[in-house]
């Protein structure tokens, strides 16, 4: 991080005030407390793009204020809308912008920056910095689809079950988070398979497609990769894309110490695909996933990497062309 500082301290003295009339308005969104984000960071990301836009940042104060700053924005007429922060900051402008002409873009802040590589972003913030630069003078918004859990938009997957319970998990130690990255992921996932799910765990029925799965964690997406491994792409859902109106996912039906080795294995295998698991039912092209909880307890809930809470039904849609984005 001390080098990617150096560079964009010089990148940022190399601009000059936006002289060009008239400059887009772009309003950042910055989670100060994303893994990456520091004061000197912001203060440089910002002075650079000031070379070519007209620049406003806002840092978060708590949840749900990025989601309120991007309504705002869009009712202000901001030419762009900037998530400067993890997935879950790019979540909460999601559902301030959905449905409006006011297009999103980002900066990667967070761990993983998946939403910023679904839309051709740099994952380093020096190159990200640049590319957004270049993006001035090749300015192409376009609409890309949006799903929705419930109440609640997500621009790219959902959880319930075990997955959810690990994003908990991680989410409640964001020093480790930050520190360990992907790694404490791992551990997150082991220790929570064996404490909450190898021994009678919370079971779901995901209705899909005419049919009804049992299982114990559900994955549904709206674009792929589900998340990535340090470079390395993660593939659960199948046949989505940003564009497909579908969504898509898995189910585990499942989860005992005689199958998670081959369904890890699965996961992070180049040549072999987790859906074809014997305990894991894949499903495309459905416009709409019911999961529901059946054995009278509730099941946790995440959307874009954030923990949401627990709940009893989970009701998914899609909404085809229910963002504006720019990348």
């Amino acid at each position: 991080m001390p080098a990617a500082l150096d560079i964009l301290e010089r990148l940022a003295a190399e601009q000059e005030p936006a002289t060009r009339a008239p400059a887009k308005r772009m309003l950042i969104i910055v989670n100060p407390y994303a893994t990456t984000v520091s004061d000197r960071l912001r203060n440089l990301v910002v002075y650079a793009l000031r070379g070519r836009y007209e620049v406003e940042a806002v840092d978060t104060e708590g949840q749900g204020h990025a989601t309120e700053l991007s309504r705002e924005a869009a009712h202000e007429g901001y030419d762009v809308v900037v998530a400067f922060g993890g997935d879950g900051t790019v979540n909460e402008a999601v559902n301030g912008l959905a449905g409006s002409d006011t297009p999103l873009s980002c900066l990667p802040g967070g761990a993983t920056n998946v939403y910023c590589r679904l839309l051709g972003i740099p994952p380093e913030i020096v190159d990200a910095t640049e590319y957004m630069l270049r993006m001035a003078d090749d300015w192409r918004p376009r609409r890309v689809d949006l799903a929705r859990v419930n109440d609640r938009h997500f621009a790219f997957s959902s959880g319930v079950g075990l997955d959810a319970s690990v994003v908990k998990r991680v989410d409640s130690r964001p020093g480790l988070k930050a520190r360990l990255g992907e790694y404490y992921f791992t551990y997150a996932a082991i220790t929570t398979f064996t404490r909450r799910y190898l021994i009678r765990p919370p079971r779901i029925a995901v209705e899909v497609g005419g049919e009804t799965v049992e299982g114990v964690t559900a994955i549904i997406q709206n674009g792929t990769p589900y998340t990535f491994f340090n470079r390395r792409p993660i593939e659960f859902a199948e046949r989505t894309t940003l564009k497909s109106g579908t969504l898509a996912g898995v189910v585990l039906q499942r989860a005992n110490p005689l199958d998670m080795p081959t369904v890890i294995w699965r996961t992070f295998s180049r040549r072999s695909r987790i859906a074809e698991h014997r305990q894991v039912h894949g499903f495309h092209a459905a416009d709409s996933v019911r999961v529901r909880a059946i054995d009278g307890r509730t099941v946790r809930l995440q959307v874009d990497g954030d923990y949401i809470g627990e709940v009893t039904e989970a009701t998914y849609g899609i909404v085809p062309g229910g963002l504006a984005v720019v990348s």
